[in-house]
């Protein structure tokens, strides 16, 4: 078998196939200069690496080909591989036909799926149903496949680009967060990014579940239960501050948690949904809610310097994501946002952007183009990197505001991922807490 891509997804698949005994040949387009390092990390499993512009002139056949879901399907590389292999498939797909059909609860949605889906491995972990966190999350599905045979349930994190390359991958539970426009650098359209990720219901018969917002439920042969924090009219709702069902009973009090906003009372009204789909009732989930921890990087309070709260949300990586931040917000925002391009259109955010921000501060490639976008609505000021950002935004909060780091769209353009941008943002509001009075620092 061929497989496309020498990334961790790529490397977990070839793996494990290896370790089925398969002969694995692996290809990447990668220059000379990252070879050596692919071709050293490689080397160590005994698996072929052939990398540079010679992976074109391929002359071997395959019998399957498994495509790294950072490579785009429509890609040259994949035509030519794909005319002399019987079968084309993702990481996914494969991880999933060599699973032994262990159940899975499949996570996706263009915001909150981490998130939920540390809290599903959780609540599962924290009641005897063992599990591990994999997919676009935590480990690659083909590595716990591979290393474990004693998991009762996979809790599997789905971006569209996995998405696109399945065809019999079934998930007991799914799992749909929201939708909202996002990766147009990568599809043609926002319908044809929607049904990447709808392709999570495909294989689904009404034996399963479905756990979905009730703002975007549709017609499914699953059975459904639905989630709001926005509206009673769902299967289990949000209620000042209380989490509860539609017989009026309190399932959870969101106030006690970790946790603060209604999108992540969505994210966790989300995850109880999907365990107790696989067994778990919800009076023993209450001491998993109360003490997690989000991951890093997602609206977390950094420090409170003089009053004003920083809070980094570095992994808002599209508007959606910023849009909920901003709305999960109490006091007046001085907003840092901006990054690379990725052809979104700030100008849906006017409305939540009049009502929630004082002032913003924009950053990265996108700079101008939110200046443009926001300009008319609230000051806007470009500065060249996040620790500048972070000093305007001490001289332009008011009172106790909060200055919100989020983005709304990808690190690339000046950092290589979101994680070492949040860590930025943490380091620079480090020099600010030096300076000033700290109230609190995490």
């Amino acid at each position: 078998m061929s497989i496309l891509g020498a990334g961790t997804s790529g490397l977990a698949a070839a793996r494990l196939a290896a370790s089925r005994g398969a002969i694995v040949e692996v290809f990447d387009s990668v220059d000379s200069e990252g070879s050596d390092f692919l071709q050293r990390k490689f080397s160590k499993y005994k698996i072929p690496l052939m990398t540079g512009e010679s992976v074109m002139d391929v002359k071997s056949h395959f019998d399957y080909l498994v495509v790294s879901p950072g490579i785009a399907v429509d890609r040259k590389i994949v035509e030519v591989f794909l005319k002399c292999s019987d079968e084309l498939m993702g990481e996914i797909e494969f991880a999933w036909r060599l699973s032994g059909q262990t159940p899975v609860i499949g996570i996706t949605g263009t915001n909150g799926k981490t998130t939920t889906t540390s809290l599903v491995s959780a609540i599962l972990n924290d009641n005897g149903i063992k599990t591990v966190s994999c997919g676009n999350y935590g480990y690659a599905y083909s590595d716990v496949v591979r290393l474990h045979n004693d998991i009762d349930v996979m809790t599997v994190e789905l971006s569209s680009f996995q998405l696109e390359t399945i065809s019999t991958f079934h998930p007991t539970v799914s799992v749909w967060m929201n939708f909202a426009p996002d990766h147009m650098d990568r599809y043609r359209s926002i319908d044809e990014y929607k049904k990447a990720k709808e392709r999570i219901f495909m294989n689904q018969t009404d034996r399963d579940w479905c756990v979905l917002k009730r703002e975007e439920e549709r017609t499914l042969p699953a059975k459904k239960i639905t989630f709001s924090a926005y509206t009673s009219d769902a299967d289990i709702f949000y209620n000042y501050g209380l989490i509860v069902d539609q017989k009026g009973r309190a399932l959870f009090d969101f106030r006690k948690s970790g946790m603060n906003g209604r999108h992540n009372a969505e994210n966790m009204m989300a995850a109880m949904a999907a365990t107790n789909c696989v067994g778990v009732k919800f009076q023993c989930m209450n001491a998993s809610l109360l003490k997690f921890e989000p991951p890093a990087h997602r609206c977390e309070i950094v420090a409170v310097v003089n009053g004003i709260t920083y809070v980094n949300d570095s992994k808002a990586t599209n508007l959606h994501a910023l849009q909920s931040s901003l709305l999960g917000q109490e006091s007046s925002v001085v907003l840092i946002a901006g990054g690379k391009e990725k052809g979104l259109d700030y100008s849906a955010l006017n409305e939540v952007i009049a009502e929630r921000v004082m002032e913003v501060i924009c950053i990265g490639e996108t700079a101008e183009k939110i200046e443009n976008a926001w300009g008319t609505i609230v000051p806007c000021h470009r500065v060249n990197d996040l620790e500048n950002a972070v000093k305007l935004s001490c001289s332009l909060v008011s009172g106790k505001g909060t200055v919100l780091f989020s983005p709304g769209t990808s690190s690339f353009d000046m950092f290589s991922n979101y994680e070492a941008r949040g860590s930025a943002f943490r380091e620079a509001v480090t020099k600010i807490s030096q300076a000033g009075d700290l109230d609190e620092f995490s």
